[in-house]
């Protein structure tokens, strides 16, 4: 029998579509936020970097950047005398036998008074490390934190207050800043004297450096008054690399 004939069958080409390329949408460079001025009245609007007020709250970080914090805050220098030490006379107090009175050797045992101290503290470092990086990424996370609640406030116009604790008193009254009953945080910078003594007389208010800021200040305060110029500073001390 003839062999049979084979069939080809030619495939048709499967035509690919265009793959489109996704386009993202370019994302945001700061937060913005109200500014107010020294009576209370809006003032525009400034924008947060997001680099620090935008972060992902790290609790657990947020917790060590405390911890080290107090722990280093300790002096450390409290000492007492143990019973070698202390000046007393070594003297047998009383005869070993016959009084009816536990055996004792001298008038220094702890059980007696102006004798030593047993197991009482002596002079120790308490202080604990934390890298630069890590300091910075609790900082941020605090401060994302706080706006995130919004505790955090701008205010333009601090480097023209006068000294008076009055004025600073009205300015937080202004912007609902219970100065009695809660603890505010003032952040400035360099050059603004006249702020500083304003509020320093002021019951439950903290005023802090730009460059200075750290976790605890910030945790440890219900609101956070920002001088608009300390936004920059803040910029400037935590972000452009050294």
């Amino acid at each position: 029998m003839p062999a049979a004939k084979k069939t080809t069958v030619k495939k048709e080409a499967v035509k690919k579509a265009p793959v489109k390329a996704e386009v993202k949408a370019p994302k945001a460079e700061g937060l913005s936020v109200q500014v107010f001025d020294l009576t209370g009245k809006s003032a525009g609007k400034v924008e947060l970097p997001k680099e620090i007020f935008g972060v992902k709250v790290n609790e657990g970080l947020i917790s060590q950047a405390v911890r080290v914090y107090l722990a280093n805050r300790r002096r450390g220098t409290v000492s007492t005398k143990s019973r070698g030490e202390v000046k007393i006379s070594t003297k047998k107090i009383y005869r070993q036998k016959g009084t009816g009175r536990a055996r004792h050797g001298a008038k220094s045992a702890p059980i007696f008074v102006g004798g030593g101290v047993a197991f009482g503290p002596k002079p120790r470092d308490y202080s604990l490390k934390l890298s630069q990086k890590m300091k910075k990424v609790a900082l941020f996370s605090a401060l994302s934190s706080k706006l995130k609640d919004g505790e955090i406030k701008v205010l333009s116009g601090l480097e023209k207050v006068e000294p008076k604790t009055k004025n600073m008193e009205k300015t937080f009254e202004s912007l609902e800043l219970n100065a009695k009953g809660r603890n505010v945080l003032l952040v400035t910078v360099k050059g603004m004297d006249n702020a500083g003594k304003a509020g320093r007389n002021l019951k439950g208010v903290r005023i802090l450096n730009a460059n200075l800021l750290n976790t605890y200040d910030v945790l440890n305060n219900k609101g956070i008054v920002l001088a608009k110029e300390s936004i920059e500073a803040l910029r400037e001390t935590f972000l452009k690399e050294k």
